[in-house]
């Protein structure tokens, strides 16, 4: 588009460019410092490695070739280069999106020159999700002297203003009932199965920023997750709020329970052989075992379980140790002095349970701790 640009980049490859670069953005202002410093390494660390060269009896290119006088030649051409070239052209769009990072020279401006590519130049912040934000060249001129005073001066073309809005994408049903299912899952089902949610009525979908969606649940019932429950939510993009609304749900907690395979009668141990392993939607069984308990033979029924009905945490329980009418050995210790005696156990009892004993002979009860299978401990 302008002649400069030919120049510019065939003159970034060798070093002598390189230090005219340098000479020419310090006479357009730049950093002093920095350009300078550029200068002085392009120019002379390349002539210190030819005096040494020299010293070793190898003639140096730099020495045959003038390189001060080839500097100079090459810094007047570029400088006259650029001085005739003018501002850099921009052509500006009618219209924009950018998102909550901000609004960027690279969206506002359709064409960009080559020989200055700007990197991610932040010109102002993004205007809130449902409005929009105009600009002149000139507010977008002043903006950019602001954002990157190093980028070379600027000529507007193309439209008179643009304007810019926020991206937008719309969330419907299925990408919602995603993030709603996600959500209560990890804060309140947890490891307790696989959450599966249903929406009572359709959801309209609704228009939100085109970015990384969270969903925060607001209410629940005091009730936990049931079969129908009303959630209320809303949803976050960045540091921005949206809603709340509420939905009607129906929930599924699906999981992994014990089905009996034949009709099993109450006392009867566990056995693996007993079970099959199906899928079943745990809400509304509240009480399903885990499956682990099929092989564990420390556990009995206590209640009849019909064939084919899901194993519950009521018809279960630990397997006494001493039965009901059963004869053990009861201790009585009172300081060094241990006595004992055969009594009578009148309730089945587990490891460490308290269970009511009596003395065959005497008739008389106590209180006893159950030890083990023939042994209980008599309080007096």
């Amino acid at each position: 588009m302008k002649s400069y640009q030919p120049i510019a980049i065939t003159a970034a490859h060798s070093r002598w460019g390189r230090a005219m670069l340098h000479f020419v953005c310090l006479c357009r202002g730049g950093e002093r410092r920095w350009h300078v410093r550029g200068i002085f390494r392009e120019l002379f660390r390349s002539g210190n490695q030819s005096i040494a060269s020299q010293e070793a009896g190898a003639p140096s290119k730099s020495s045959r070739r003038g390189s001060p006088v080839l500097s100079v030649l090459i810094l007047a051409t570029t400088c006259s280069a650029v001085a005739a070239s003018g501002p850099v052209e921009l052509e500006l769009r009618s219209s924009a999106q950018a998102d909550s990072s901000g609004i960027f020279l690279q969206q506002v401006a359709s064409t960009l020159p080559s020989a200055f590519s700007p990197q991610n130049i932040r010109l102002a912040d993004a205007p809130a999700f449902g409005r929009a934000a105009s600009f002149t060249p000139d507010q977008l001129g002043e903006l950019l002297r602001r954002a990157a005073p190093q980028f070379p001066a600027v000529t507007w073309t193309g439209a008179s203003q643009v304007r810019v809005v926020r991206r937008a994408r719309f969330l419907a049903e299925g990408e919602l009932r995603e993030l709603l299912t996600a959500t209560i899952q990890s804060e309140h089902i947890r490891d307790k199965g696989t959450l599966e949610l249903a929406f009572g009525r359709s959801w309209p979908g609704v228009n939100l920023p085109d970015e990384t969606l969270s969903l925060r649940v607001l209410n629940m019932p005091a009730s936990g997750v049931s079969p129908n429950f009303i959630v209320r939510f809303d949803v976050n993009a960045g540091s921005e709020r949206f809603g709340p609304w509420q939905v009607v749900a129906q929930a599924r907690v699906m999981r992994d329970v014990l089905v009996a395979r034949v009709p099993l009668k109450r006392g009867q141990p566990l056995q693996s052989s007993d079970f099959s392993i199906e899928r079943r939607d745990v809400l509304s069984l509240r009480e399903a075992v885990d499956v682990e308990l099929a092989v564990n033979p420390a556990f009995e029924l206590v209640e009849n379980v019909p064939s084919g009905q899901p194993l519950l945490a009521r018809a279960v329980r630990m397997r006494p140790v001493v039965q009901r009418g059963q004869v053990v050995d009861g201790l009585v210790r009172d300081g060094a002095m241990n006595i004992s005696l055969k009594v009578e156990v009148l309730a089945d009892g587990l490891p460490g349970q308290t269970v009511r004993v009596r003395n065959p002979k005497t008739k008389r009860e106590f209180y006893a701790k159950v030890q083990d299978e023939q042994t209980v401990l008599i309080h007096l």
